[in-house]
């Protein structure tokens, strides 16, 4: 039978898929159009089961705030290539599941896969659709939410990290403030917060490095601790936000910096997802 063009086109607006892959899949439905929406979604499964053993550490990351700015979330789109994830088509695809992300502010990946995408699929659907279509391994292998007095968001290096840091105080004249702060993170990776942030798990270990370190060193066994505790601060210091130094002006700590803006200003929570 005749497939025509505006069967294809509407095809592929609902779809996303390539005007090739709708045409075929249209032929092979004798012109059913939700037969071929199901061909297009098996392709993709298909593809899903013989790339399973793939990685997909390119793709991008999008980072948003609602339009009040007291909600944010950040989603990571993967692919395989960096072919791909360069391409118009696939970032505004990663756009728009940030878009159903902050319409719904879902409490976790899985409940954003389960969103309805539109009135046909979810986003899960949405995904594995893109496998056939793209001809990779695609996923949504990250969703992140921060709520706050105030968010700010920043997206670094062409789509490649997506950071968001939620602010004490709602007024927008913080706004640049937590930029500096985002883009702080993003350069710095902290952590945490504070000290108070850091997984137990973790101190414990830099104190049996820090004392082994000092035993190494000869140093008396009743002052390992002393001096193993007086490293752990060395490590705040380095790896805690509000503790670094702040990379526009090393004469401040980033908690000093967000105090000369108002005196009660600080950081309440922030989410850093990069590719790799």
């Amino acid at each position: 039978m005749s497939i025509s063009a505006a069967d294809v086109k509407q095809l592929r607006d609902t779809t996303g898929a390539g005007m090739m892959d709708c045409k075929k899949a249209l032929e092979e439905a004798g012109g059913d159009f939700e037969l071929a929406i199901e061909i297009l979604r098996k392709q993709g499964q298909k593809l899903s089961i013989k790339r399973a053993d793939r990685e997909a550490k390119e793709g991008v990351v999008i980072a948003k705030t609602t339009e009040d700015r007291k909600n944010g979330i950040i989603v990571r789109l993967s692919c395989e290539t960096d072919f791909v994830s360069k391409g118009e088509g696939f970032v505004n695809l990663a756009q728009s599941f940030a878009d159903v992300a902050l319409a719904n502010l879902p409490a976790s990946l899985a409940e954003l896969l389960a969103l309805p995408y539109n009135s046909e699929i979810t986003v899960a659907e949405k995904v594995l659709e893109q496998l056939g279509v793209i001809g990779e391994k695609v996923e949504l292998v990250a969703y992140e939410r921060v709520e706050a007095p105030l968010v700010a968001s920043y997206i670094h290096m062409g789509y490649r990290a997506g950071v968001l840091v939620g602010l004490s105080k709602e007024n927008p004249a913080f706004l640049d403030a937590g930029r500096d702060v985002a883009m702080q993170i993003a350069a710095m990776s902290p952590i945490a917060v504070d000290e108070s942030g850091v997984d137990q798990s973790v101190v414990d270990k830099e104190i049996e490095i820090g004392m082994e370190i000092a035993r190494g060193e000869g140093k008396a066994e009743e002052m390992l601790e002393k001096i193993a505790k007086g490293k752990l601060n060395r490590f705040f210091k380095d790896n805690t936000l509000l503790h670094q130094q702040f990379v526009k002006d090393n004469s401040l700590t980033v908690a000093a910096y967000l105090q000369s803006q108002d005196k009660e200003l600080t950081v309440t929570a922030f989410k850093h997802v990069k590719l790799g």
